[in-house]
């Protein structure tokens, strides 16, 4: 099934084999998103059962670590590993291969820190318990959809590796995903929930189009870079709308 096939891929939830390339893979991308907002209800429940018992900080600092394990840190990886390549590089080449190598730069261990800091922060800024369950619901469906947007509608940068099993990828799944996501996010968010939508679909495609012209194409580590910023600015821009507009279920907007 490609929900369990996207679900293996993207959490260290153990429900089978990891797959990591053929047909399965390139149509379990569809549910990307609803994997995310899986992930979403886990966090959520986890933060708010913690957040009966422990203050505040402690909470956001454990959501966020359970964050990092439900992923089995594959897309931090991609992150830090994507700080090396981009800002440690001066040419394509030399780009790509900082990113294939296992090495940990200055630029990796700094944007790393800087990830988890601006996470831990922004969620132990949601004070309002209502707001922030369902914040931590929607924001990796959002991003997930954002790392799906990107994979389906910019070139691979290598002849070889994990973006090339994502090829077969079409038209048609990411109407579907965008068509889905938005929905979940006006149910679970209300207005909010679109102009959150509309955020990571900008930043997927700004991210995507930036690196294309520097590496021709994006890689397995920039998915996961665009999935972790998507999370931080999503994170971050709920601080804002919130001053504006309520962050809630639709059906509570009618109670």
């Amino acid at each position: 099934m490609n929900f369990l096939a996207a679900l293996r891929f993207l959490t260290s939830i153990p429900v089978g084999k990891r797959i990591i390339e053929g047909k399965s893979l390139a149509g379990s991308a569809v549910y990307f998103p609803l994997v995310g907002l899986l992930i979403g209800f886990i966090l959520a429940g986890v933060d708010y059962g913690l957040g009966r018992v422990l203050p505040n900080l402690l909470t956001s600092a454990i959501t966020v670590a359970v964050l990092v394990l439900l992923t089995g840190a594959l897309h931090f990886e991609g992150f830090v590993d994507s700080c090396d390549g981009l800002f440690g590089g001066h040419t394509r080449d030399r780009r790509l291969e900082i990113m294939r190598t296992k090495n940990v730069g200055a630029y990796a261990v700094a944007g790393g820190a800087l990830l988890l800091i601006l996470k831990f922060a922004a969620i132990s800024s949601l004070s309002h318990e209502s707001t922030r369950f369902w914040v931590l619901v929607i924001f990796p469906m959002l991003s997930r959809w954002g790392m799906m947007l990107a994979l389906s509608v910019f070139p691979y940068a290598r002849e070889q590796g994990l973006g090339t099993a994502f090829r077969g990828v079409g038209f048609a799944l990411i109407i579907i995903a965008a068509a889905v996501t938005l929905i979940l996010a006006g149910v679970f968010a209300g207005l909010a929930g679109a102009l959150l939508f509309a955020l990571a679909t900008i930043v997927a495609i700004l991210i995507g189009l930036w690196v294309t012209k520097l590496l021709g194409g994006i890689t397995g580590d920039i998915y996961g870079a665009i999935n972790e910023l998507s999370e931080v600015i999503i994170l971050i821009a709920v601080i804002g709308i919130a001053h504006y507009t309520s962050i809630e279920p639709i059906w509570k907007a009618f109670s």
